[in-house]
């Protein structure tokens, strides 16, 4: 964590930032986030990031009291007072005191300025394994903090040697636990429809394939795909080689999310650079 925040309306030492105790998120786990980098300075894919943390505090009935132009000179403000040349910013938007102690009041809004640690460059050029497990995460399409399950199951994948998990349920695949998921059969790429969070890396590499499917996938589906990825905003577009004891395609990244990753790296220089 970087020393400086935003907390109760000005920034502040990170250290000295603080929440009630009886706030919605910690008594019941209830709040919003969301997380982006910073490239050379910059806040990538900023305005669609700030559209997603608006839309998830109107759906979770959360008020929050500043526009888009106040929350970007906030951000960056602590990128600068940060150094954050490349790292991440993340918002959350707490549940709040509620008088029952259970409805949604109004939040504390905190912005944190991190360090980031990307997947080891190995992890790119041999892909990874996911879990398969039958699961869809509640209210999937909101940035919820919720993840007391993915944390608490966290430390059977890795000891499984996986990197996470593939949520499906009747058969249909939805997400990874932070992650979007995709497949590609005989050059066509598909991806999830329903049960999954509009990431924001998802969208852009949607738009940089230029023809992909948005639709049902079924587990099977995924284990006979030539290829397979997951894009997040910290892991952009990992392969995936190994579902379960399954290997995909050949075992190896191939050609389709190599070419996807490689023109999202140009298209974050042309953005940032």
């Amino acid at each position: 964590m970087k020393p400086f925040c935003f907390a109760d309306g000005q920034i502040i030492s990170t250290e000295k930032a603080s929440i009630h105790p009886m706030d919605l998120g910690l008594i019941r786990g209830y709040g919003i986030f969301d997380f982006f980098r910073t490239v050379n300075f910059k806040a990538l894919f900023l305005d669609s990031y700030l559209d997603r943390f608006f839309a998830s505090a109107e759906k979770t009935f959360l008020p929050l009291d500043y526009s888009r132009a106040e929350l970007k000179t906030v951000i960056q403000d602590l990128i600068e007072k940060n150094h954050l040349k490349e790292g991440g910013i993340r918002m959350v938007l707490s549940g709040g005191v509620s008088p029952n102690h259970f409805s949604p009041a109004k939040g504390k809004l905190f912005i944190f300025a991190e360090s980031l640690i990307f997947p080891a460059q190995e992890k790119y050029e041999k892909g990874i394994k996911l879990l398969s497990l039958e699961y869809v995460r509640p209210i999937a399409e909101i940035k919820t903090t919720n993840y007391a399950f993915p944390v608490w199951d966290s430390m059977r994948w890795k000891d499984a040697g996986a990197e996470d998990v593939l949520y499906h349920m009747n058969g249909i695949i939805s997400e990874s636990s932070r992650s979007n998921f995709f497949i590609v059969k005989d050059g066509v790429i598909s991806t999830p429809d329903v049960h999954v969070l509009m990431g924001i890396t998802r969208k852009h590499i949607i738009e940089l394939a230029g023809d992909v499917q948005i639709r049902p996938i079924s587990m099977q589906e995924a284990l006979n795909a030539d290829e397979a990825f997951i894009t997040s905003t910290t892991k952009v577009l990992l392969p995936v080689t190994q579902i379960d004891d399954h290997e995909i395609g050949t075992g190896r990244p191939g050609p389709v999310s190599l070419d996807l990753l490689a023109k999202f790296r140009e298209l974050e220089k042309e953005l940032c650079y």
